[in-house]
């Protein structure tokens, strides 16, 4: 399994951004969760939303609902991340990551988790919020 991330940027507060993970070794139809984290300059890594492959369900953390929307294209092996009304503190290394169905991704959303946790991870992209 790999995944990479990109999309990341530099934006103005109020401003939006569309990270992509684009997958490869497993299909949509297989049950994992894909997710997305972030990770600020001397923060630790915290779950922000992900979505359960083969359902489709997402999860978000609270300081995100309303504002990110997690979706897939099955067709692409492609999850996004369409973030909007950015804020300052949304500034941070975003990565994707995948586990199987069974590791209850959703229950880290808006918890800080240790990479070991998750079988698999993307490499960051870097988003930049400028007040």
């Amino acid at each position: 399994v790999q995944l990479q991330a990109s999309g990341g940027g530099l934006v103005q507060a109020g401003g939006s951004l569309r990270l992509s993970c684009t997958t490869s070794g497993f299909t949509f139809d297989d049950d994992y969760y894909i997710g997305w984290f972030r990770q600020a300059p001397g923060k630790e890594r915290e779950g922000a939303s992900c979505i359960r492959s083969n359902e489709g369900s997402a999860y978000y953390a609270d300081s995100v609902k309303g504002r990110f929307t997690i979706s897939s294209d099955n067709a692409k092996n492609t999850v996004y991340l369409q973030m909007n009304n950015l804020k300052p503190e949304d500034a941070a290394v975003y990565y994707c990551a995948a586990d199987y169905g069974a590791v209850p991704m959703y229950q880290v959303m808006g918890d800080t988790i240790n990479p070991r946790e998750l079988r698999y991870w993307g490499q960051g992209t870097l988003v930049t919020v400028s007040s």
